[in-house]
């Protein structure tokens, strides 16, 4: 039975979900844009310009509670960085050797990846559904890079898939002690800094040029990386958490779309259903970790 008062809050509920869904589509829309700009400019220089100006902009969002912050929350923050840089060094060099589409179906593994490794490297219980979807998730890898065997740029991505799971892992540890938003732009300043040091020994730092290494730098910077937090922060606040989960499940999905409608790719049998298959997965483990925790499920 429908009250006034249910009816009032399903009319407030679709804007933060709606937030989130425009969110999803700018992370999908990234792979294919990012794709394009690194063929312009060396990968390093694009990741220091893509994190350098939202670390800023967090930090002086936060500087307050980034002043307060101890060193203990540095060192997290510096941890949680290291897993974020890596990840997006190993996905976007990965983006140079594979399809757009392909990284971002192999990114969202980490989804899967994430319970995985809290059962292995820190003792945490995994439930039967954790296995399932890892193991249907690895069989969609092996039908998405070709059934002959991973390729280089998808083995590449698989590691910036396993880099964010532990990210994920550090930070759910570390914002129970430190505040979000000051380790937030920690680790984007270490996102930043990392690459601005390499690709100044290396000599490759060079002045962005060209329409689409700026519109990427734009939309990864400003858009997916600073204004995408706070997006995901209010949204999460307001939706429900499975409905939430499920809508950030969604980012591959739009990177597979973006990649068709922007790039002309196109998905053999093998892709797509390899693709669904890891979609599958991605949606299962969501869904039944949140059940299985607000309804106190036994695992088995």
């Amino acid at each position: 039975m429908t009250t006034a008062s249910s009816t009032r809050a399903g009319k407030r509920l679709p804007l933060p979900e709606l937030a989130l869904v425009g969110i999803a589509a700018v992370w999908g829309l990234t792979f294919t844009m990012v794709q394009d700009a690194v063929g312009e400019i060396a990968v390093m220089s694009f990741l220091a310009y893509r994190f350098i100006p939202a670390s800023v902009i967090v930090a002086l969002i936060f500087r307050k509670e980034l002043r307060s912050l101890d060193r203990a929350g540095w060192m997290a923050g510096c941890i949680m960085g290291g897993f974020l840089t890596a990840g997006y060094i190993f996905q976007t060099v990965g983006l140079k050797y594979t399809t757009a589409s392909n990284a971002g179906f192999i990114t969202g593994m980490f989804v899967v990846l994430t319970p995985l490794f809290g059962a292995i490297f820190l003792k945490q219980r995994a439930g039967w559904y954790a296995w399932m979807a890892a193991a249907i998730s690895a069989l969609g890898l092996y039908l998405l890079s070709g059934v002959g065997g991973v390729r280089s740029g998808d083995a590449l991505v698989f590691g910036c898939a396993c880099s964010f799971a532990f990210h994920i892992l550090a930070t759910d540890r570390a914002i129970k002690k430190h505040h979000i938003g000051a380790l937030l732009a920690v680790q984007l300043g270490v996102a930043g800094f990392v690459p601005l040091v390499v690709t100044a020994v290396a000599g490759d730092l060079s002045v962005p040029r060209g329409a689409s290494v700026w519109s990427a730098l734009l939309v990864t910077s400003l858009v997916a990386s600073a204004l995408g937090f706070f997006v995901q922060t209010y949204a999460q606040q307001h939706a429900p958490p499975a409905r939430t989960a499920v809508i950030l499940a969604s980012e591959p999905a739009f990177a597979g779309l973006f990649a068709f409608l922007l790039a002309g790719e196109r998905f053999t049998a093998y892709d797509l259903t390899g693709a669904l298959l890891i979609l599958g997965a991605i949606l299962f483990v969501e869904l039944a970790t949140y059940f299985s925790a607000s309804r106190a499920l036994p695992e088995s």
